[in-house]
Parts: C-alpha cells; structure tokens; sequence
C-alpha cells in the first residue's frame, strides 16, 4: 500500500505541475495555478499521516516506510527548485519569458552554483535522516535495520555531494 501511495504521489506532484502551469499560462488563470502548486505540500503530508497510521496499526517497519520517508524528504529539499525549473521554462516557451537562465560554467560562479545544488541535496537528504530517526523512535523495540540501511543511504548521498561541491572549491573549473 505504501509503494503504491508514493507512486501515487509522484504521479499526483506531476500532474499538480503541470496543471498549475497550465492554468497560470495556458489559461491566464495565475492565482488558480499559484493555488494548484501550493497544493504540492499536502501530498507529503498525506504520505506522512498514512505511513505513520501504517507503523502505528503494528506495520514491521521495512523498505516501504523507509523509501516514504526519504521521498519525502526529497520532494522537501528539491521540490521547489525543480517548480521553479519548470516554470521558468514554460514561461519563456509559452508566455513571452525570459529565457531561463543557465548555470555558469566557471570559476567563483560555478563553485556557488554547485554548494547550493549540494545544500539542496543535503537538506532533502537531512529531512528524509530525521524523519527515518523519528520512525525508528516510533516504532521502538521493533526491527528497525531497514530503517537504519536507509539512514546509511542518506548519509552516502550527503558526503558524495559534499565531495562534488568540495572539488569545485578545491579544482575550479576555467575558462579555456
């Protein structure tokens, strides 16, 4: 039940996307596609309610509970960024926009661009972290070494972007 409620969140984020874009330039309806893309939130918070209902009615806490969490996570850390990506290109093809702007390749720029591509890997990665640790508190005297494998999962994606970030203070890239 709980893979196909994250399927189902998944589907939903997108569907919700594209119906706000829609409506807001499509449709010259902005408010209703402003309110559309708020309802992105509710999705996590539906998945969160029935993972903890599922948990709570005796569930053995597995990979299922664990993937919930960290998508959750996810989707706080990059959802807005990948709204945000999306709008901007939908605006500029269908109504008039600017052309989105693209990150830059070198220097200073690119070291900054990349921590904040890093920040917010790191910060989905700590959501889904605390979430996991919130679950295994839950869930108490249970089995808890998926939830555990998961947290190890989201501590490989935290040190792998700090890697990435950390080689573009230490070898910028130039300009040829």
């Amino acid at each position: 039940m709980i893979v196909g409620l994250i399927i189902a969140c998944e589907v939903a984020f997108w569907v919700l996307l594209a119906a706000g874009l829609a409506f807001r330039y499509a449709l010259r309806m902005p408010r209703t596609g402003l309110a559309l893309l708020l309802c992105e939130p509710l999705l996590e918070v539906v998945l969160f309610i029935v993972t903890a209902i599922d948990l709570r009615n005796g569930a053995q806490p597995d990979w299922r509970h664990g993937l919930a969490a960290v998508y959750i996570g996810f989707t706080v850390g990059l959802g807005h960024s990948t709204i945000k990506w999306a709008d901007a290109r939908v605006a500029h093809r269908f109504a008039g926009g600017p052309p989105p702007v693209k990150p830059p390749k070198y220097g200073t720029a690119r070291t900054v661009h990349e921590w904040k591509v890093a920040g917010r890997w790191i910060l989905a990665a700590c959501v889904a972290l605390a979430l996991l640790q919130g679950a295994v508190w839950y869930v108490g005297d249970g089995d808890i070494s998926s939830l555990r494998a998961w947290q190890q999962r989201m501590l490989w994606v935290i040190g792998i972007n700090l890697v990435i970030a950390g080689s573009y203070t230490l070898f910028p890239k130039r300009e040829r």
